[in-house]
């Protein structure tokens, strides 16, 4: 992976971290996913204005992606209804990543060199020990897990129509816009079907949190689009997660949270994955 895109994507994951740790919206998820949803229309539009008009090629893509968002934004928001943080997130982020290598390799035809592939796959275990909470076993209802399985697999996916229509627009910004309007438009019919015009009413509050998680939301998943018209959509997908590391940093350094033995040999797994993706 070249060094620009490999030091663009490190940021990406650093923009996601600091939405993840930064910002605090006092909205249950669905909520608090519509409004950064909505926000990211706004700023989808306006760089639409700005960016040239992605090619007709690329409108099947981006209009799939923009359901598999919508997709994605639902399933997570009903497994944290009835999962802990610790339990859903190394599932969904631990598990898309492997499942976009799987997926870009076996159905889209998309080559990784053995090297990438080890540091995806050490990339991947990196995460999956980072986020494992100390000494507990991880127990989920059936549903649950089904639904943080199936946030993997919508996040998976998104990912690989993204890569392969970002590739296809002419303009990977103008991509994204897109995708930042339809998701928006999406998840607004979503709202209206489910909870109503009230729900516009309750996310007003949380605003200013809000315009902030959308920028940092979009500013990272922008980049993360960018990077795939440019490398092997698996190897990007892999390097955003290494967002899980710079928590972790963050949490010890300004949370004074503690760092457990197996969480450290996480971060040398994740940082030795990100080399070898950078050695590829």
């Amino acid at each position: 992976m070249d060094l620009p895109i490999f030091l663009a994507v490190l940021v990406a994951a650093i923009l996601h971290a600091s939405w993840n740790l930064l910002v605090k919206l006092d909205l249950d998820r669905f909520l608090a996913l519509l409004l950064i949803s909505c926000l990211m229309g706004v700023m989808g539009l306006a760089m639409l204005m700005v960016f040239p008009w992605p090619r007709p090629e690329s409108y099947p893509y981006v209009l799939a992606s923009g359901l598999l968002h919508t997709g994605y934004n639902i399933f997570l928001a009903r497994s944290y209804r009835t999962g802990d943080l610790s339990q859903v997130y190394p599932i969904a982020r631990g598990t898309a990543p492997l499942l976009t290598f799987i997926g870009a390799w076996g159905l889209a035809g998309e080559s990784v060199t053995p090297v990438g592939a080890l540091g995806i796959l050490t990339l991947v275990a990196g995460i999956w020990l980072t986020v494992r909470p100390g000494g507990k076993t991880i127990r989920l209802d059936g549903m649950t897990l089904f639904f943080a399985l199936g946030t993997s697999g919508f996040i998976a996916a998104y990912t690989i129509v993204d890569g392969f229509g970002g590739r296809l627009s002419g303009s990977a910004s103008a991509y994204a816009g897109l995708l930042f309007l339809l998701d928006g438009l999406f998840m607004v019919a979503v709202a209206l079907m489910t909870r109503g015009p009230r729900a516009f009413v309750q996310i007003l509050p949380s605003w200013k949190s809000g315009a902030a998680g959308a920028v940092l939301s979009a500013g990272a998943y922008w980049i993360v689009i960018w990077a795939m018209s440019l490398a092997p959509i698996a190897a990007v997908a892999a390097l955003r997660e290494t967002s899980i590391l710079f928590v972790m940093l963050m949490s010890a350094l300004v949370l004074k949270e503690k760092v457990t033995g197996l969480r450290l040999i996480g971060a040398i797994l994740i940082v030795l994955g990100a080399v070898a993706l950078r050695l590829s």
